[in-house]
């Protein structure tokens, strides 16, 4: 049955992860603590480099917190070919952008084996927004991970074609590697966790444009009161400004009526060029 794996048919076959940014190298660090290889591709061959530097770094750490699994290998790839050569799965984890998306799917259509699972990590964008070049669909699914290796819980989204044994391979294989997939029932802008993250998001950064609060407020609340280690704001400074303002305006162009302020707050920071941690300045200035 095409598509339809256990863990031992797959496990020396390589995963293969387009882009080096910050959930990335991430993806490719939680797919790498299996003992397997992780191959990765992206335009930047620095990025690729600071990639591998991180999942070398974290890799241990990771575990030995987790106490059990084993260190893998990650590289980088100099062609679309060579990074999908014998991959069981390929995860897009591209910026939002639906104009890079769709090309680049076409081309591992092209270049990947034909049992080889495809899922986007959009955090916004349903996979069949992004299929058109895609021939076989039932291959096809989101897997949304939101900031492993802290948070494990990634959404499982059909492109509404995706075959049942796709899924149902994801459920029983990506625990291995310490991921924890829960699966929505139908297509939903935004998944499940996420749906419920962007109201708080939205509304934290509100607080802030009326001048209601400061981002350490919103925070210092949030870890008082819930026992969180990060609020709202320092999640927002780990995911990068750039690419939250990329979700909130897909959401408003599904939902017009939401408000604009908290899309200007963020774009007055990614128009400063103060993105967060990766260009050590966003709500918080980190030395």
């Amino acid at each position: 049955m095409p598509y339809a794996y256990t863990f031992d048919q797959i496990r020396d076959r390589p995963v293969t992860v387009f882009g080096a940014g910050t959930l990335g190298r991430r993806i490719a660090l939680m797919f790498a603590s299996r003992g397997g290889t992780v191959r990765i591709s992206d335009p930047n061959a620095e990025q690729v480099a600071a990639a591998a530097e991180y999942v070398a770094e974290a890799l241990p750490v990771l575990l030995e917190k987790r106490g059990s699994g084993e260190v893998g290998q990650v590289e980088g790839a100099a062609s679309i070919e060579e990074a999908l050569r014998d991959s069981w799965l390929v995860v897009e984890a591209v910026p939002e952008r639906l104009d890079l998306k769709i090309p680049l799917w076409g081309q591992i259509d092209d270049a990947a084996p034909a049992d080889t699972i495809f899922a986007t990590n959009s955090s916004s964008y349903p996979s069949r927004l992004m299929a058109e070049k895609v021939r076989d669909k039932s291959r096809l699914c989101n897997i949304h991970f939101y900031m492993p290796p802290t948070a494990n819980a990634v959404d499982l989204m059909s492109d509404g074609d995706t075959g049942r044994t796709v899924l149902d391979t994801l459920l029983g294989v990506l625990p291995e590697f310490g991921i924890h997939p829960f699966e929505a029932r139908k297509e939903s802008v935004g998944f499940i966790f996420n749906r419920v993250w962007a109201a708080i998001k939205r509304e934290s950064l509100a607080v802030v444009a009326e001048g209601v609060a400061r981002p350490e407020d919103v925070d210092g609340m949030f870890k008082i009161n819930w026992h969180l280690p990060y609020g709202p704001f320092q999640m927002m400074d780990q995911v990068g400004l750039d690419v939250v303002l990329d979700i909130e305006n897909h959401y408003a162009d599904e939902n017009p009526h939401l408000p604009a302020g908290p899309r200007d707050l963020l774009r007055t920071y990614v128009d400063a060029g103060k993105l967060g941690i990766k260009t050590g300045e966003g709500f918080y200035s980190y030395g």
